[in-house]
């Protein structure tokens, strides 16, 4: 746990394999160089989950998610739960929760030590996305930086900060998993949270490393019949996005 200029106090969790060292070394010299420490989390290997576990709703995922279980896919889900898990029993205010692939910019800790004096406006703040939605401005951080709403589904979740309300939802309503982790941690609206990107993005999921989750998902799709349980659900989301998200961002606008 680290103190931020701010006054805020920051736990950061980086989730790695065990048996990915490269990532790990690479991951300790870029928190380094931008002066955060970090407590490493040992990734969830899903291929050694002995299926069915009560964590990991397979009917559900296979309903709303259409495809056949992926074991790192549950892997994934459960160590984000793992971080949160951790920060709650922490004394920090805020978690920055990592994966190893993620670089910084050089503004990244300014970013969000600025973004943590503005917690009234966010209980999930987004730092990187690999889709590429428009992001409507909510609050300028004052350094060519904003607090931004996005209004379609954003994937990815690669750094993020959370604050103990969001742990919560994690912990108690995330479980037992029926999507997949960045899909479901992008539904904040549904448990009345707050969600927020920093726009431009200070941090990016672009990386030399091979994927360790999205190989061979053709494997994995199920019959085509299966999206008419998908594709209204789906349809569903984005309405509940757009209508709750857009209201606030018409509020953010009119105040």
């Amino acid at each position: 746990m680290q103190l931020m200029k701010s006054g805020t106090t920051l736990a950061v969790y980086l989730i790695n394999m065990d048996h990915a060292k490269e990532r790990l070394h690479s991951m300790d010299r870029k928190i380094a160089a931008i002066g955060l420490t970090f407590e490493r989390v040992q990734a969830v290997d899903g291929n050694m989950i002995d299926f069915p576990i009560k964590e990991f709703r397979e009917s559900s995922y296979k309903i709303l998610h259409g495809r056949r279980t992926i074991p790192a896919e549950v892997g994934c889900y459960l160590s984000h739960i793992e971080c949160a898990r951790r920060f709650q029993l922490s004394g920090a205010a805020l978690a920055l929760i990592l994966e190893d692939d993620v670089s910084f910019s050089d503004d990244f800790v300014d970013s969000i030590d600025i973004s943590s004096a503005l917690a009234e406006e966010w209980d999930l703040l987004r730092l990187t996305t690999v889709s590429s939605g428009k992001k409507f401005p909510i609050k300028s951080l004052g350094n060519g930086r904003s607090l931004a709403v996005a209004l379609t589904r954003e994937k990815g979740a690669g750094a993020y900060l959370i604050n103990k309300r969001a742990a919560k939802w994690f912990t108690e309503r995330l479980l037992p998993m029926k999507l997949t982790f960045d899909i479901a941690f992008d539904l904040e609206f549904l448990a009345g949270l707050k969600a927020a990107f920093v726009f431009p993005l200070p941090a990016s999921q672009v990386s030399n490393h091979e994927t360790q989750i999205q190989n061979n998902l053709a494997a994995y799709k199920l019959p085509r019949w299966r999206y008419f349980t998908v594709l209204p659900y789906r349809g569903y989301l984005e309405i509940a996005r757009i209508t709750f998200r857009g209201f606030r961002l018409i509020r953010s606008r009119l105040a």
